[in-house]
C-alpha cells in the first residue's frame, strides 16, 4: 500500500507537476519512486538529467527498475540528440534486455514496449518491434491497465491503416483524459492532431487545446516541434 506522500507524489505525477512530485516525497521514500519521478520528468521537459541520473545511481544496479531507467536515459539521450553517449545505444538495449529477464510480468512487458520503441525509433526497424508491441499489448490487455495500453497502441497506430490507425490513436487519448494522465494526454492530443488533414475542424480544435497545456508543462518535445 502507497504510504501517504507517495500517493500524493504519484498523482503529481499523473498531473506533470514533477517538481511537486519530487518535493512531496519525504527523505525516507523508496528511492524508486524518486527516480521513476526523476525520469519523467526529463523525459518529458529534457530538463534535470544530472537529477535524475543521480537518481537512478541511488538504486540497486542489478534491480529491474534500475535497468529499465538506465536504458530510458540512455534512449532519451539519442532520441533527443541531448548529450548522446557513443555507448548509448547499446546501454539501452542491455538495459531493456536486462529488464526482460529479471523482472515480473508487467515490468517484463513494460521493459518490451520500450525496447520495441528503440528499435523503431531510433533503428527504424519495425519488423523486430512489432512482435514486442504485440507481447506488451497482450499483458496490458491481460490486466486491464489502460495506462500502459495507451502508450502501447499510440507507437502501434502507425504502422495500421489509417482507420485502424486513427481508431487506436483515438482510443490512445480517450484513455489518458479518463485516467487524468495529463501530459500524456496533451501528447496524445498533438500526436492525433499530426495525423489529421490540414483542414480538418477537429486538427485545429486539438491544435487549440493542446498548445497552451504543453507550455504550462514545459513539454519541451512538443513545444520543440511547435
Amino acid at each position: 500500500m502507497l504510504s501517504d506522500d507517495a500517493y500524493v507524489a504519484r498523482r503529481l505525477q499523473l498531473l506533470g507537476e514533477w517538481d511537486a512530485a519530487l518535493a512531496a516525497l519525504g527523505p525516507d521514500a523508496e528511492p524508486e519512486l524518486r527516480a521513476e519521478i526523476a525520469v519523467d520528468r526529463w523525459f518529458f521537459q529534457i530538463e534535470g538529467h544530472e537529477e535524475a541520473e543521480k537518481a537512478v545511481a541511488a538504486l540497486d544496479p542489478a534491480s529491474p527498475t534500475a535497468h529499465l531507467l538506465t536504458a530510458r536515459l540512455a534512449y532519451s539521450r539519442l532520441l533527443f540528440q541531448r548529450g548522446p553517449r557513443t555507448d548509448d545505444r547499446a546501454v539501452a538495449e542491455a538495459g531493456y534486455r536486462a529488464a526482460v529477464e529479471s523482472g515480473d510480468e508487467k515490468q517484463r512487458a513494460w521493459a518490451e514496449y520500450h525496447w520495441a520503441v528503440l528499435l523503431d525509433n531510433i533503428d527504424e526497424d519495425p519488423t523486430g518491434a512489432l512482435p514486442l508491441y504485440e507481447t506488451a499489448l497482450d499483458v496490458a490487455t491481460k490486466y486491464g491497465d489502460g495506462y500502459f495500453e495507451s502508450y502501447i497502441i499510440r507507437h502501434l497506430a502507425p504502422h495500421k491503416e489509417p482507420a485502424e490507425r486513427m481508431s487506436m490513436l483515438r482510443r490512445s487519448l480517450h484513455l489518458r483524459a479518463a485516467l487524468g494522465a495529463r501530459p500524456q494526454t496533451i501528447a496524445a492530443q498533438a500526436l492525433l492532431a499530426d495525423n489529421l488533414p490540414e483542414n480538418d475542424p477537429e486538427r485545429a480544435e486539438l491544435m487549440r487545446t493542446f498548445r497552451p497545456g504543453a507550455e504550462e508543462l514545459h513539454i519541451g518535445w512538443l513545444l520543440h516541434e511547435d
